[in-house]
This record gives C-alpha cells, structure tokens and sequence, in this order.
C-alpha cells in the first residue's frame, strides 16, 4: 500500500467485511516485511515467465532471455506437500503437473513426517515454469499446499511402477513385493480428469464432485481413483452412512444386489474416502469401490418404479460437510478400533454407551469419558466391530432433535 495508515484502514475493513475473490474467500494479514524490493531475483523470475511465453507462441527469446535462462537448473523438482488435509496420489501429482509439460518420473514418499515427492521432467525449463506457476499454491481449496523447489538430482531411478513411484517412460516395470500393480484405471483417470483443473476456485485439482459418494458407507467399501462423480461399490451390505463425505444419491443395481452406485458432492471427499475405506472388512466380506462411467446416479422417472432402489439424500438434515470450513472437515481420520462419540446427553452414564455399542455385536474393550461429559471415547475389540458400531449408530436418535455423533478417532485409550 502506500502508506501504513491505508494498510491499516484496508485491514479495518475487512476485519467486518468478508473479501472474496472469484466467490473464494481471501485471508489477509500484515506482513513482518515493511517494503517490498525488486530484488535481482524478481528480475530473473520475470524474465523466466517471458521466456515460457516465447517458448510457448514458438517465438525464440531474446539472447538476454536465453542467457538468464542458461543457468543450471535440473529437470527434477522437489515437492513437500504441507497442510495435507488431503489425500495426494500420484495421478493427482502427474495431471497436476502435467500442464507444464512431459513428466517422466514421480516418486513419493515420507520424510520428517512431511509428505514429500521427486517429479522429473523431460527438459529443465518445463520444471522452471511449473515452479513458477504452482509453488504456494493450494491443491485443494484451503489445503494441500505445494512447496517447490528443484532438486539438486537431474534424473530419477525408478525401479517399480506402484502407489508410491512411477516410471511413465518404462509402464513394463515391475510393482515390487507387496505392492500394488499400476492400475490401467489410473491413466484413464489422468486422462478424463485433466480438463476439471481449475472448475473450483483457490483450487488446482477439485477433480469431480459426487466421487466421493461410495465414501460415506461404513458398510461400503471404496477403491480406485475417480474421474467421476459416481463410484461403483460392491459387496454393498444394507445402510449407507455419511462417514467421509455427504451422500447426494445411492442407487441399488437391479441385477446385482450387493452393488451399488453412489454418488457424494464434492471430489476431494472421494479421495479421501477411497484412501481410507478401500479393502475394508465387513462381515467376512472386503467391500471395493471402482469407477462408474457414469457422471451422477439418474433418479427414476415418475412412471418408472425402480422398487426402491434409488433415493435422493441430497436434502438431508444429517450432512455432516455441508458447512464450509466446519470443525468436523479436522476431524477425519481413517478407520480404527476406537471410536469418538460427540452431542451426549447429560443424564447418559457409562454403563449406558457401554451397553449401546455392545448391541451392535461387538466387544467394548475400554471407555474414557471427556471433562464435559458431552464427548467420549470408546474402544472396540476389532476395527470391523468398531465400522458396524459407526454405521449403526451415527445419528442414532436420542429423542427430540438430539442424536448421537459418532466418527473414527486417531487417538487411543
């Protein structure tokens, strides 16, 4: 600004008036920087982004362009992903990047408990441009932020084409002992996915919205990546509960009782689903999830009886998402014998929960009540005792306008 009292008015301003940009809402706050300075790496940084331009309306740069461009760079960039709110795969990573040019190589993986990736292009100045362009940038809206930097590497080894490295110049490697092929379904994915780039704003890759929605079954297992917005499930067992994302439509196949297709409101809570929920054990059966071709489940026509079949949650009072920004999106965490239990009444004891969840079919192993009474943990003896306890009763009504909430914890007792 050009002066402090009118950066002192602007954040008057908007301490009462919340500013938004293309219908995303903004966060301002002072800087420890008391000016900002065009510094010799600005200069170079702007003159990196008119040399892409060249390169890309196939104009030559000009000698002073090329020779500031001339300097060592390395085709290999390294990403440290931070806020991971979010599940990142390495198809998100390659459609992602992939705008900039030929990626060739990615490999994953965890350090400092930081989720961290090696992405090699195939010419160092694509990697200049995805630096530029992605780093600080948001992979999904508010989360996932990508922090770039190149690599002092100039070519990756891969060894195995799985979930945590890809060779995309070699797909004949192979997955490695206990690891996961690469999936034919994945470059499908990369491929269908590349156009949703940019359809939800402060977001890089929103991928498809209803995705998620085989996400939301405790009985439902999930699996594969998505480019739609409809997941097939199979070995579909009876309830449909909203565990990682709000469920808009679930329509039982005719044909194939225990398959269903599901469809959730927004992409990123199908990522997120898919990660935790794929290959879960339910009842001696592991419930997967592929992707549908379809882009939404169809609600049957006014003449058309589909036996009950489909139905429409689109209005339900029971979303546990539908608030941008509410504390449940902090509070998601993968399957696990330990259950958190929220919105208890005052006169509920113990003994009470106790003997709730044991008649659900499981085995209550330990129980810790929180200060306030209003929240518990509650421990199963088994991960699939603790799911069927989730399904059975989340939004187990307590009388009134009152049910119980209950979701997977992270903690133990």
């Amino acid at each position: 600004m050009s002066s402090e009292e009118s950066a002192v008015t602007m954040m008057n301003y908007y301490s009462t008036v919340s500013p938004l940009v293309r219908h995303s809402p903004v966060f301002i706050q002072f800087s420890n920087h008391k000016e900002l300075k065009t510094d010799s790496t600005n200069q170079r940084t702007q003159a990196v982004l008119q040399a892409v331009s060249a390169v890309q309306s196939s104009s030559s740069p000009t000698t002073e362009l090329s020779e500031l461009l001339s300097a060592p760079c390395s085709p290999v960039l390294r990403i440290i992903i931070e806020n991971m709110f979010y599940p990142v795969t390495l198809d998100v990573l390659q459609q992602i990047f992939s705008k900039f040019g030929t990626v060739m190589k990615i490999i994953t993986f965890t350090k400092n408990n930081q989720f961290q990736a090696l992405l090699q292009f195939s010419e160092p100045i694509q990697a200049q441009q995805a630096k530029l362009t992605l780093d600080g940038q948001n992979i999904y809206n508010s989360c996932c932020t990508l922090r770039i930097d190149f690599s002092k590497l100039v070519n990756l080894n891969v060894k195995y084409n799985n979930d945590k490295s890809r060779d995309y110049t070699r797909p004949e490697l192979p997955a490695g002992d206990g690891q996961p092929s690469l999936d034919p379904m994945a470059a499908a994915f990369t491929k269908d996915s590349s156009s949703l780039l940019g359809k939800i704003p402060g977001a890089l890759n929103p991928l498809n919205a209803a995705a998620a929605a085989a996400a939301a079954a405790g009985r439902i297992a999930l699996g594969q990546t998505c480019s739609s917005a409809v997941l097939l499930v199979s070995n579909l067992n009876d309830e449909v509960r909203r565990v990682y994302g709000d469920v808009q439509r679930v329509k039982i196949l005719y044909n194939k009782k225990d398959s269903a297709l599901v469809q959730l409101c927004d992409g990123s809570q199908a990522q997120l689903a898919m990660s935790h929920l794929n290959g879960l054990k339910m009842n001696g059966k592991v419930i997967r999830v592929t992707m549908s071709k379809h882009q939404s489940v169809a609600l049957p026509r006014d003449s058309l009886d589909d036996h009950g079949l489909t139905k429409d949650f689109t209005n339900s009072p029971l979303h546990r998402f539908k608030k941008p920004g509410s504390k449940n999106f902090q509070n998601i965490f993968p399957p696990s014998a330990t259950l958190h239990i929220s919105n208890i009444p005052q006169d509920m004891t113990e003994e009470d929960l106790r003997l709730l969840f044991s008649n659900t079919g499981g085995t209550v192993k330990a129980f810790k009540f929180f200060q306030d009474h209003k929240m518990a943990l509650i421990q199963m003896s088994t991960v699939e005792e603790a799911t069927q306890a989730l399904i059975e009763l989340h939004n187990y009504s307590l009388g009134g306008s009152q049910y119980l909430r209950v979701s997977f914890s992270k903690s133990t007792i």
